[in-house]
């Protein structure tokens, strides 16, 4: 792993993205979010305004510690392809802003709101401007660096480096602007070749360890239920909300959780259930950087069922929801490559959270919109409310899944019979037998590879 700390390598990434590793400087950025006027050419969801655009490239800022916003602008284009990206005019008009600003206060750079910008797109809006220009990929690039503590994070963080850097590169290459200063030299390409073996390596033994604790999972036929959706949709929150894990922290950041991590919960019926937290999904960015988390994100692929949460306080709610579901789509191929069932999905229970933050009739009214209200659930991870609700369903979706029933069984009261149900299956409740004193009655969930093992051990 000490090859992550590469100075020579730290260079190239810094040229390509404008990062730094060191976050405690203060930065002061100047907001450009563009946006496309003509809806016959937009790429963005309808429901998506340029407003709500501009809140979540603001937040994004917000999520680095030293961060600031000293400005922001939204500015209509006619398409998001051309090399100056803006207009003359509004090139004008944004330096005189940048003058106005660096007589107020320090400006340190400019983030333009694209998912990623075209080495030409770039290099043109620094020479006009003369300040670093950061996009989207960079700026999340910055804060998964920042919230990357554990190695399999660190890994999956450096590997979704690398297609960026290569793209930029290329672009250079394209575009012939080796004399421009930015191209990449014989050796810094031999450092990322070598960089992307080792790290390649690595994650390999990283998805071999994951399937191996899926295996011993598996062997302890414990159920489990990946918690998926767009970033800050409260997931750490309801998984803390569902297993009562006071060790969870949920804190309010834009991609706060990067482990899949497990945490045991139960179900109404007394069977311990697994749920996996993952990383949280954002639009207008390659699909490229999430595929990068692959190595984690199978644990959520291959589970039981999924369940997506969902801001249901956010006013882009829905057009959150079709991108996360997107997305699972197309990371269900990466997983599955070579599997018969390739490209095919658990069954998922869709959770409106954050119900509290809206008036009863919008709740009501968000959930008519839903087509099926019966995997459709309104909850609040912060009040509990329809926690209950939300947990039988789970409950009916891993039994129906996994093939478990429920069974009332009687055996002899303290007998070996007994203790064998209460180690291998999950035991509702407990009676008396009225009509056998020595005997009593157990209500068990139990799956029928098990019961046919109690059969042989017993009958």
């Amino acid at each position: 792993m000490r090859f992550l700390d590469d100075r020579a390598y730290e260079e190239v990434a810094g040229g390509a993205m404008r990062i730094n590793r060191d976050v405690a400087i203060a930065q002061h950025v100047f907001i450009l979010q563009p946006y496309v006027k003509w809806s016959a050419k937009r790429t963005t969801p309808v429901d998506v305004t340029p407003d709500d655009q501009l809140a979540e490239a603001t937040a994004l800022i917000h999520s680095l510690p030293n961060w600031q916003v000293a400005r922001s602008l939204k500015v209509p284009l006619e398409s998001l392809e051309r090399k100056t990206l803006f207009g003359s005019g509004k090139i004008a008009e944004i330096k005189e802003l940048l003058a106005q600003l660096r007589n107020e206060r320090q400006v340190n750079s400019i983030f333009v709101s694209k998912g990623t910008l075209s080495f030409a797109q770039r290099q043109f809006l620094e020479d006009e401007f003369k300040l670093p220009v950061l996009d989207r990929y960079s700026v999340v690039i910055q804060i998964l660096r920042l919230h990357a503590t554990s190695a399999e994070a660190r890994l999956q963080v450096a590997m979704a480096e690398l297609p960026y850097i290569w793209s930029q590169a290329k672009d250079a290459s394209a575009t012939q602007t080796r004399r421009q200063g930015y191209s990449l030299t014989d050796q810094q390409k031999e450092i990322l070749r070598t960089r992307e073996r080792k790290l390649r390596a690595e994650l390999d033994d990283v998805r071999r360890q994951r399937r191996l604790l899926r295996k011993k999972r598996k062997q302890l036929n414990c159920p489990t239920a990946a918690v998926v959706g767009y970033t800050n949709a409260g997931k750490t929150s309801l998984i803390k909300a569902l297993t009562m894990e006071d060790a969870m922290q949920p804190r309010n950041q834009l991609f706060a959780t990067l482990d899949v991590t497990a945490h045991a919960g139960y179900l109404p019926c007394n069977l311990q259930i697994i749920y996996m937290d993952t990383v949280g999904f954002m639009s207008d960015l390659p699909t490229g950087l999430f595929e990068c988390f692959v190595a984690t994100l199978e644990d959520a692929m291959l589970a039981d069922i999924i369940i997506h949460v969902q801001d249901l306080s956010h006013p882009c709610h829905a057009a959150q929801r079709a991108h996360v579901e997107a997305t699972l789509r197309s990371l269900a191929f990466s997983v599955s490559q070579g599997n018969s069932n390739a490209g095919e999905l658990p069954p998922i229970i869709n959770v409106f959270n954050k119900c509290d933050l809206l008036k009863p009739n919008a709740q009501v009214s968000m959930l008519a919109e839903q087509t099926d209200t019966a995997m459709c659930h309104l909850t609040s991870a912060r009040t509990h409310a329809g926690l209950q609700t939300l947990l039988k369903d789970v409950e009916q979706q891993i039994l129906d899944v996994t093939g478990r029933r429920k069974l009332q069984v009687r055996v002899p009261s303290g007998g070996p019979e007994m203790a064998w149900l209460y180690k291998n299956a999950a035991v509702v409740d407990t009676k008396a037998d009225e009509q056998n004193a020595e005997k009593i009655l157990m209500r068990v969930v139990i799956s029928q590879c098990t019961l046919d093992q109690f059969m042989r051990e017993f009958c």
